[in-house]
């Protein structure tokens, strides 16, 4: 009898590309864990799915992923894909973002998929088999203004996946980058309400531009955050899963912007954004 896959999804709350990513595994006869920080666990009750389960699990913490993940393979004895999805928005200019903001942005989206990582290796590698899927973003290749700090965040995702790819292939794990592109999801409402706390000194006369930035990826052609999941889930659970899988609106323009001169790429971004007037 087939056993089904165990899945473990950071970042699931209602109305995020991850509670998507749980329906989608459940949809291929998956046993999902979808996780998210105790504040939001009441936001992961409508999957509607048997094959769904819940867990609060905070990624910026040791005890929280130890506890979790131990708790799953006591109960399961394996995880085959761990899907490192949890991150937050950090919009603002480098210059006046307070560095406790950028810290947590980091914390989040960058050291916490290295500590689920480090957590679920060593069960995959006793078994030689798992899919570690670490989700960054186009802007973690073509970084923009007003977004350094999550854009930087997202980059170092991209380095991390690379060394993992290659450091984790001897123990028949299998590593893959997720790009996504513009995505409709709520995460540009959770970046416009932390831009609510900042006051700009500076960048006072940004403020409107600096607002853009953080709703930029959900405009009309964002493209639906099912079918981004579908997609994604598809390739994961493929026999030989991809290295890299880039999908989404906008990823055809940064395509082309990551293979423009700088001086190209500054116009196009200072011309989007604002900042061609001189202070």
């Amino acid at each position: 009898m087939h056993e089904p896959k165990v899945v473990l999804v950071t970042g699931c709350a209602k109305g995020g590309i991850g509670f998507e990513y749980c329906r989608a595994f459940a949809e291929q006869d998956c046993r999902v864990i979808a996780s998210d920080i105790p504040q939001r666990k009441d936001d992961m009750l409508d999957f509607g799915s048997d094959k769904i389960e819940m867990e609060e699990l905070d990624v910026s913490s040791d005890e929280s992923v130890s506890s979790v993940v131990n708790g799953i393979i006591s109960k399961y004895g394996h995880i085959d894909v761990l899907v490192n999805n949890a991150g937050i928005g950090s919009t603002g200019p480098l210059a006046e973002l307070p560095l406790d903001a950028i810290r947590k942005a980091w914390e989040i989206n960058a050291l916490g998929q290295l500590r689920m990582v480090q957590q679920v290796v060593p069960h995959m590698a006793s078994r030689c088999r798992g899919v570690i899927v670490n989700v960054g973003s186009i802007v973690g290749k073509v970084p923009t203004p007003w977004a350094g700090s999550y854009c930087s965040s997202k980059a170092t995702v991209h380095a991390m996946t690379n060394s993992l790819r290659v450091e984790l292939r001897p123990f028949g794990i299998d590593t893959v980058l997720v790009m996504p592109g513009s995505v409709r999801s709520n995460f540009g409402n959770s970046s416009l309400e932390r831009l609510g706390h900042h006051d700009w000194k500076l960048y006072k006369e940004f403020k409107e531009a600096i607002a853009e930035r953080a709703r930029a990826s959900q405009g009309s052609k964002a493209t639906d955050a099912t079918m981004f999941a579908r997609h994604v889930v598809k390739k994961v659970l493929s026999p030989k899963p991809p290295k890299q899988i880039v999908f989404g609106h906008m990823t055809g323009l940064f395509a082309v912007l990551s293979l423009s001169p700088l001086w190209v790429r500054d116009m196009f971004f200072r011309t989007r954004f604002n900042l061609n007037k001189k202070m």
